[in-house]
């Protein structure tokens, strides 16, 4: 492999780590359907936004980082499926954290609230299976985003947002073309993984698999 396109898969996995997925999730819902959270002003989304990002990404992967100092894990790659034991546990109290505080809140949207319950499943069942086997975890979030962009798109959106490009204009955007996005960004990380070597086709099918079930189960939970 070239490193043109060494180089680009690794930015393809960087920017759609699993960390982000409940970012996007948040900031898609925000922009298809603001209408869904009780927030009472700009400054309150972003409040809430910067909240469920320290705790979603921040603090793992401090933690994370802290595990590559005391020499816990030997890279952030986590090439041994075994030295991804303890950051899949402290991300996952991290997510349930985060699910405790947004589920009663009336002013959070059930929506999110489900994805969010939906990650942290898919979490927890990849902890389980990487005893056995490696399982691709950018195929368990991209599994999970996608079920995530679905579910907006059938039941939660207006269909469409303004999206301001800055001196580019504002163009309508319709939520069939973010899912188009993410359905190509799917195909996309899973052949970034491929090229990297970091995964075998069964990891990131079956993580895949993981993702789209997890966020299954928590919407049948909540509605």
């Amino acid at each position: 492999m070239n490193t043109t396109a060494r180089i680009g898969a690794q930015f393809i996995s960087i920017i759609m780590h699993p960390m982000f997925m409940i970012t996007y999730v948040l900031l898609i819902l925000f922009k298809f359907n603001p209408y869904l959270f009780g927030l009472s002003s700009d400054k309150g989304q972003e409040l809430f936004f910067i909240s469920v990002v320290i705790l979603s990404v921040f603090f793992p992967l401090v933690a994370i980082l802290m595990m590559r100092g005391l020499n816990m894990i030997s890279s952030l790659e986590m090439k041994d499926k075994q030295e991804r034991v303890g950051p899949l546990i402290v991300t996952g109290m991290f997510y349930l954290w985060l699910f405790v505080n947004i589920k009663d809140n009336t002013g959070v949207s059930e929506v999110f609230s489900f994805f969010v319950l939906g990650s942290t499943i898919a979490l927890f069942i990849s902890f389980f299976i990487n005893n056995f086997s490696k399982i691709s975890l950018h195929a368990v979030g991209m599994g999970g985003l996608l079920m995530g962009v679905f579910f907006i798109r059938q039941f939660f959106t207006y269909g469409h947002a303004q999206v301001s490009l800055g001196s580019l204009g504002v163009y309508n955007v319709h939520i069939n073309l973010v899912l188009g996005i993410v359905i190509f960004l799917c195909g996309l990380v899973a052949s970034s993984r491929l090229l990297l070597e970091a995964h075998k086709s069964t990891d990131i099918s079956g993580g895949f698999l993981v993702g789209v079930i997890s966020q299954i189960i928590a919407f049948k939970i909540f509605f």
